[in-house]
């Protein structure tokens, strides 16, 4: 088995179309057929280069040498001629082409018969991986009686495979019977190939239907590159998995071969210049706080909402993480846990959380996520082959997951999320598989008291059927409780009459639907708001909002915050201990 060092060679499409805009042409529409023969003439172009070098070398070296040296006889002369007349073709390694370049994203649900056998670039987020195995690419044959040798080269693709000759070529094939040749490995060529399985951001899923996913096929020196729940956007070749069953069936299977493979930093929201200048103006307002806390869930009202929005608000601009000297990491973003009676709001909240949450939000529910889909797995398919699948919070890398329900949870799918919301990274070791995924996500959770309401006259030990251990996790939790008073149920009622009685705000200012999130739209709003200090942003501004904000603010907690943080934790240890007398909080604090 030759393992030789691997050597690849990136490829900017743009520069290519450039240079050959017809080759680049031929590249699109027929990949499979150009590029292992763009590849063999990297790899020619490669040896004759280092042959040229080292012929030079060699030259350089003789006419160096030291004049006394110079005085040899006719036969070492002839000897040193021999010597340079003879100079060897280096033998390199395959080179194997990757590309990238500004090609249009194709979604994977909008792969279609006229993509197929051309070149296209898919966005996407990596679920699961296959351990990475070895392909035969070139097979030395041998066979057994009269040793006669034979070499196979394997075409085809990843998956194809070749069959040895049932009878033997040699002279005395007669003798040799049926199928006498068998593969020699030490004189045989391989590569790498893994088995990918790609899925559709969860942002780019429409509502109410599931999001596609497409086995994907990489080879040699991009194995073993994208772990579970890593956004990729992949240069392919969409083929045909042709296979046969033992009952004859023959099923074709669309599967991607990978030829290039970028790894973008994060899900980007694209901001136009008059956006970020609006947003820039309402950064420095003195009262965006206030403008951004009444923009969160707008359609919520009540006194108890006021402080809801505010946490909300800030698990969706998230923090700054940091690494200290020693390597230990502190995460940055927080967890939200409402707790409380029902018909409060509870799932709103969380369902809001999860259209504005930048750069992507999961809503689950606790009564149908077990511990596997919400951290990770390991799956075995019909070929007995183990593949590491990831969970919801593997897939919200970077964003919100928002669990309702929370209390439903089976104990032990509850005890599987400690390490991801505290730790952030999720540790997987099953079926030899042994690694640590990342799960740098802001968890808010909604659960209800033990007996559906709030019960005044028992203990917060008795109402809270959450463990300790659980409950640390959470920074904040809000006891959202469902009084019964005339004014703020009048309030209330008003308030909901009043947006079921209203017409829609676009249609008022003659703002076409299909506009009103576009970018002129929107820089429009915020600038106005900016302006006035009045008004709500939408759903669309808030979103893109937080994302400028996520992406270009680090914020530093001051001496005089921090202070003040120091001085109303101590308050609140005391006022606990002191309520208490002494005994165990049920809410650690």
């Amino acid at each position: 088995m030759h393992r030789r060092q691997q050597i690849r060679l990136d490829v900017e499409l743009q520069h290519l179309g450039e240079y050959d805009p017809e080759i680049f042409g031929l590249l699109r529409s027929q990949p499979a057929k150009y590029i292992p023969v763009m590849e063999m003439a990297c790899k020619d172009a490669l040896e004759t280069f280092l042959y040229n070098d080292q012929v030079e070398q060699n030259q350089n070296n003789n006419n160096n040498d030291d004049p006394e040296n110079m005085n040899m006889t006719s036969e070492d002369n002839n000897d040193n001629n021999n010597s340079n007349t003879n100079n060897a073709m280096p033998e390199v390694s395959p080179i194997q082409l990757l590309f990238r370049g500004t090609l249009s994203l194709t979604p994977l649900r909008k792969i279609q018969s006229k993509h197929m056998n051309r070149l296209i670039k898919c966005p996407g987020i990596v679920i699961s991986t296959s351990p990475v195995k070895s392909r035969a690419t070139s097979l030395l044959i041998r066979c057994g009686r009269c040793l006669d040798e034979r070499r196979l080269e394997v075409v085809g693709g990843p998956y194809a495979g070749t069959a040895l000759p049932r009878r033997c070529a040699g002279p005395e094939s007669d003798q040799c019977g049926q199928y006498p040749y068998a593969v020699v490995p030490d004189e045989s060529t391989f590569c790498d190939r893994q088995s990918w399985k790609v899925q559709e951001s969860p942002e780019q899923v429409p509502t109410g239907e599931l999001p596609r996913s497409v086995l994907v096929a990489v080879e040699r020196t991009i194995t073993d590159t994208a772990p579970p729940g890593t956004r990729v956007e992949i240069i392919c070749i969409p083929t045909f998995l042709t296979t046969t069953y033992a009952d004859a069936a023959v099923v074709q299977t669309v599967y991607l071969q990978v030829v290039g493979l970028e790894r973008p930093k994060a899900p980007t929201v694209s901001l136009t210049p008059a956006e970020e200048t609006a947003f820039g103006a309402l950064a420095k307002h003195p009262d965006v706080y206030k403008i951004l806390s009444r923009s969160v869930a707008p359609s919520l009202s009540g006194s108890y909402t006021v402080d809801i929005k505010k946490a909300m608000l800030c698990l969706l601009l998230g923090g700054t993480r940091k690494k200290l000297p020693d390597g230990v990491r502190l995460r940055g973003d927080i967890n939200v846990l409402l707790l409380g009676d029902p018909s409060t709001a509870k799932s709103q909240f969380l369902q809001f959380a999860s259209r504005v949450a930048a750069p992507v939000g999961i809503y689950t529910s606790g009564k149908g996520s077990s511990a596997a889909g919400l951290t990770a797995s390991v799956v075995r398919d019909k070929a007995g082959e183990f593949y590491l699948e990831g969970g919801a919070m593997v897939m919200a890398d970077g964003g919100v997951v928002c669990i309702d329900e929370f209390d439903k949870m089976r104990p032990q799918d509850r005890v599987a999320i400690h390490e991801a919301m505290e730790q952030q990274t999720i540790s997987i070791a099953k079926a030899g598989i042994t690694t640590v995924l990342n799960a740098r996500t802001s968890v808010m959770a909604a659960a209800n008291p033990v007996f559906g309401r709030y019960d005044d006259l028992k203990s917060a030990d008795e109402n809270i059927d959450l463990m300790t251990t659980i409950l640390s996790r959470f920074d904040l939790i809000f006891l959202v409780r469902d009084f019964r008073d005339e004014a703020r149920d009048r309030q209330i009622c008003q308030h909901v009459m009043g947006i079921h009685m209203s017409k829609p705000t676009s249609n008022e200012e003659g703002v076409d639907e299909r506009d009103k999130d576009s970018p002129e739209v929107i820089a429009s709003q915020v600038q106005q708001i900016a302006d006035t200090g009045e008004g709500e942003l939408s759903v669309a501004a808030l979103k893109k909002y937080i994302f400028y904000c996520r992406t270009r603010c680090r914020p530093v907690l001051d001496e005089t915050s921090g202070d003040q943080l120091v001085s109303h934790y101590v308050q609140i240890r005391n006022q606990i201990h002191q309520q208490q007398q002494g005994e165990q909080s049920t809410i650690p604090i």
